[in-house]
């Protein structure tokens, strides 16, 4: 038995014709949808990329104990799971994060790996002078942008791009293995994240009069753009999105070549979506998280059951995937891993669970049953909260100094195998959320409104949708004060009295 998983990075599902969009053009996304069950609750989990990535591996949220970081020296990760069941992983990817002191950890839990150098501002080619950059152009001033533009310099056609060589790589394992049996490849590339930079031919898919200043990195703000500027930046995603699916093509036709679909799982998803002025904001990271960002693509083939063509409307998250993999190949599950093996759920439509969490480290805790969502938001304080960690670090730095001042030792939680925590305080002034103060409590009808343009106040629902926050977080073992956080006390006294 095989799998195969493809990645994606900030894929907003609304331009996938799988789930309705019906000017992206995306044909083998649609070929994909008659190979594979399409999933239409599928949810993140923990925001934004690292995060994500770690549920990946662990198969239990993130967000409630740490915010951006490596995997833990007691994580339980799925690839290291596999390899010690004689299962073989590689690892084909572009995504830069992976190799900074915020991701550093993931990479060598896989069989062998790729990584293919370039995108966004990974610090690839040397370039003292100042690079050629289009006049007018809008970007950030930022040695990230800077660094971009010369990485552009080196990527004159599709072939020099860091996606065309993620996906070679991978075509190159699939050609290289066909025949053999017992592995695990995971094709991961950053597109279509920002900037949104590809090939004039993908580009001219996407005709449309726009005379501005280059402009395909949108910042993370509030859209204060013409409207001509916004929809020259939709066309420029979309533009990475095609380019994207002619990769995903390629994947399919090694597929079809080698005969693996007999034997082999297939997976597609992303880590999470992207604003592009939908609700009049850019980008993902600043909240609330609608369902642009929260609502994610996911395909899954699975040889055992060899359905196809159909679509499944249980609540799935991407902790789901590693607790798969390993009930695929018929390895243990940790007693840690909360994701569900997806087995049954696309043999039969078995239902998998009544609610499930998203969010990130400090800002709101968000819960959907399917039917409704609901956007908890912390107290004005945002207080108390703390990181509890092995792995002091940032995204590309170490925690500095000033930080690590005054933390201390935690207890142990159910899933650290006994061992102590460093606890960190976290600042409320250093988590990142939007500019209104307080945090916005929000519940919508995704029945009735599916684009989140009218909130709604129900207090029995909302008060259901508490009620699966703190049963959740408590199977979670969130730390004590993120209730407290929250504003949630009175309904963890309810879970505890009951348990």
């Amino acid at each position: 038995m095989k799998a195969i998983m493809v990645m994606f990075d900030s894929l907003n599902r609304h331009f996938l014709p799988n789930y309705g969009n019906q000017w992206v053009k995306a044909p083998n996304f649609r070929r994909l949808a008659d190979q594979a069950v399409t999933f239409d609750q599928a949810w993140i989990g923990s925001m934004p990329c690292m995060p994500a990535r770690r549920e990946l591996h662990t198969g239990r949220y993130n967000f409630l104990h740490r915010s951006w970081g490596p995997l833990e020296p007691f994580d339980d990760s799925a690839p290291d799971l596999l390899k010690n069941h004689g299962i073989y992983s590689h690892h084909v990817t572009d995504h830069q994060h992976y190799f900074e002191d915020g991701g550093a950890t993931y990479h060598e839990r896989y069989s062998s790996w790729e990584f293919a150098r370039g995108q966004e501002g990974d610090p690839w080619k040397g370039q003292v002078g100042d690079p050629t950059v289009p006049d007018g152009s809008i970007n950030r001033e930022s040695p990230k942008a800077r660094q971009d533009w010369v990485n552009r310099g080196y990527m004159r056609s599709e072939s020099a791009q860091p996606q065309a060589q993620t996906f070679d790589a991978g075509l190159e394992f699939i050609q290289t293995n066909a025949s053999e049996d017992h592995w695990f490849l995971q094709i991961e590339t950053f597109d279509p994240h920002e900037p949104f930079f590809t090939q004039q031919a993908y580009k001219d898919l996407y005709p449309h009069k726009y005379d501005g200043p280059h402009f395909d990195w949108p910042p993370y703000a509030r859209v204060d753009h013409p409207r001509d500027q916004v929809d020259h930046m939709r066309y420029e995603y979309a533009a990475l999105v095609s380019m994207c699916d002619a990769h995903l093509g390629k994947i399919l036709d090694a597929m079809d070549q080698h005969d693996l679909w007999d034997d082999t799982m297939l997976i597609v998803t992303t880590d999470h979506g992207f604003l592009l002025g939908e609700h009049n904001w850019w980008a993902k990271v600043i909240q609330p998280f609608y369902n642009e960002i929260a609502r994610i693509p996911f395909f899954l083939w699975d040889p055992r059951c060899g359905r196809r063509g159909v679509r499944n409307d249980k609540l799935v998250q991407n902790i789901d995937v590693p607790a798969t993999l390993l009930d695929y190949f018929g390895a243990p599950l940790p007693p840690d891993m909360q994701g569900i093996p997806l087995r049954d759920t696309v043999a039969t439509d078995a239902p998998t669970r009544e609610a499930i969490l998203f969010g990130v480290m400090g800002g709101h805790v968000n819960c959907t049953d399917g039917h409704h969502v609901y956007m908890h938001p912390p107290t004005d304080s945002n207080q108390p909260l703390n990181q509890y960690t092995l792995m002091p670090t940032h995204m590309a730095e170490r925690m500095p100094v000033n930080e690590l001042q005054d933390m201390e030792l935690a207890d142990p939680f159910s899933f650290t195998k006994g061992v102590r925590t460093l606890k960190i305080p976290v600042p409320a002034e250093s988590v990142r959320l939007r500019p209104e103060s307080p945090m916005p409590k929000l519940l919508f009808d995704l029945h009735d409104d599916p684009l989140q343009e009218h909130p709604i106040t129900d207090e029995a629902i909302e008060q259901s949708m508490r009620m699966h926050i703190a049963h959740l977080m408590v199977a979670n073992d969130a730390p004590t004060e993120q209730f407290e956080r929250l504003g949630l006390t009175d309904e963890l006294a309810v879970v505890s009295d009951s348990t």
